[in-house]
């Protein structure tokens, strides 16, 4: 896989190639939140962005704002904050998981690993997986080109909104609890903050997706159980 690193302190880039590198992916680097939008501009190449959100002059929030308006390359937050609302404002911003300073090399991997293996995964499904998926309100999901549609207008998912939203798809007409959307979508196992990181996404599917988000129609809250779709 070709990683891309962002961050503005040394250090921290060479920490993050030497273990990029030594679990066999390639490594690209830049120094800013403007070399990582010219990087992902110019590289299509690139599967995964591991960027740093406190950086000069533009943000790694700001920066992957400016990325979402050309491409949906996973973007793995590093960051000193833990507060759920730097969380919220992450995964709102665009990114698709978010990891905490200091952390693990084996943490870090993990991550990286299951934001890259989900392309593959799905692409190796030849069990019908690539029909259309025809949900309320004239939602449409085509798994093979991974695009969402509302009455015929493309709608503009991230990658964890997309995940999310095809496993209650596959799941519809079935209560998903927000562990068991979890565990599906990141791969990994829910922890006490997890059902946080849920409500923010399924907030951001409600927006692009419901004709009125404050009285959903297309993805339930089924109070106390989860979530489904019909």
């Amino acid at each position: 896989m070709r990683i891309l690193v962002v961050d503005d302190e040394p250090d921290i880039r060479n920490i993050l190639r030497l273990l990029l590198v030594n679990a066999g992916h390639e490594v690209k680097e830049a120094t800013d939140g403007f070399g990582a939008v010219e990087a992902v501009r110019e590289d299509q190449g690139i599967d995964l962005c591991i960027m740093d959100v406190m950086m000069p002059v533009l943000s790694g929030v700001e920066a992957t704002a400016k990325i979402r308006t050309f491409s949906t390359v996973p973007i793995l937050f590093l960051t000193a904050k833990s507060l759920e609302s730097d969380k919220e404002a992450a995964y709102s911003g665009g990114g698709d998981d978010y990891l905490v300073k200091p952390f693990s090399s084996k943490e870090l991997l993990m991550k990286v690993d299951a934001l890259t293996r989900r392309y593959n995964s799905y692409r190796a499904k030849g069990d019908g997986s690539d029909e259309l998926i025809r949900l309320f309100g004239g939602v449409l999901i085509s798994p093979e080109m991974r695009e969402v549609t509302k009455n015929g207008a493309y709608v503009d998912v991230r990658d964890k909104e997309y995940e999310m939203l095809l496993y209650l798809a596959k799941n519809r007409g079935r209560v998903v609890s927000p562990s068991e959307l979890y565990e599906g979508v990141w791969n990994e196992m829910p922890l006490p903050s997890s059902n946080n990181t849920i409500t923010v996404h399924i907030l951001n599917l409600r927006r692009k997706l419901e004709d009125n988000p404050s009285s959903p129609k297309v993805i339930r809250t089924i109070w106390g159980r989860g979530y489904q779709v019909d």
